[in-house]
């Protein structure tokens, strides 16, 4: 499923949860899709962002997080009141996180579907040290193990996510630009 003409995944209007470890690629695949018009600007939700957005650059996430996860709860219910998708870009890597986000999905009666990020754990370390943000290699595998631990497609289904993706990447031979045009979302 390279090619243009080729027939992407329907992504139906909902929430978008974005599963895998730093420097698996997200943001960069979330970047393309705005790019390339398949989703707006406002309907990716990074917590990173408004981390920054509201406290600033390097601020200390511990100390901030119960906060930007209010402020990201808040943009997620928003959008999903007024009948759009939205995407959330971050790891999702834990399931009381994404439980969390289920329940607002819920909440407004859409369905959660996974696209999940899953390069080998050298990609990973190869593309973390590609990031102008690096992240210790050590933080990196501790991430890769426990997306390859709780993000299996039984646990995501379990828990209430109604589908689970692949998207392909550097492991594969395809860049973000490539993995964008391999889906399309509703609303």
């Amino acid at each position: 499923m390279d090619g243009a003409g080729d027939t992407p995944v329907v992504v139906p209007a909902g929430l978008v949860l974005l599963v895998g470890a730093p420097a698996a690629g997200k943001s960069t695949f979330a970047g393309e899709l705005v790019a390339q018009g398949r989703l707006p600007a406002e309907a990716v939700v990074s917590s990173d962002a408004i981390a920054e957005e509201l406290f600033g650059p390097g601020v200390d996430r511990e100390t901030v997080d119960a906060l930007v996860f209010e402020e990201r709860d808040r943009r997620v219910a928003e959008r999903l009141d007024e009948g759009r998708t939205v995407l959330i870009d971050a790891t999702n890597a834990l399931p009381r996180g994404r439980e969390r986000l289920v329940a607002i999905a819920w909440k407004f009666g859409v369905p959660v579907t996974a696209l999940r990020f899953a390069p080998c754990e050298p990609v990973l370390l190869l593309q973390s040290r590609e990031r102008a943000k690096q992240i210790p290699d050590a933080e990196i595998s501790a991430y890769a193990a426990l997306v390859r631990e709780s993000a299996r497609t039984g646990h995501l289904l379990a828990e209430g996510i109604s589908a689970v993706h692949e998207v392909p990447g550097r492991t594969q031979g395809i860049d973000a630009a490539q993995a964008a045009r391999r889906f399309r979302f509703e609303g």
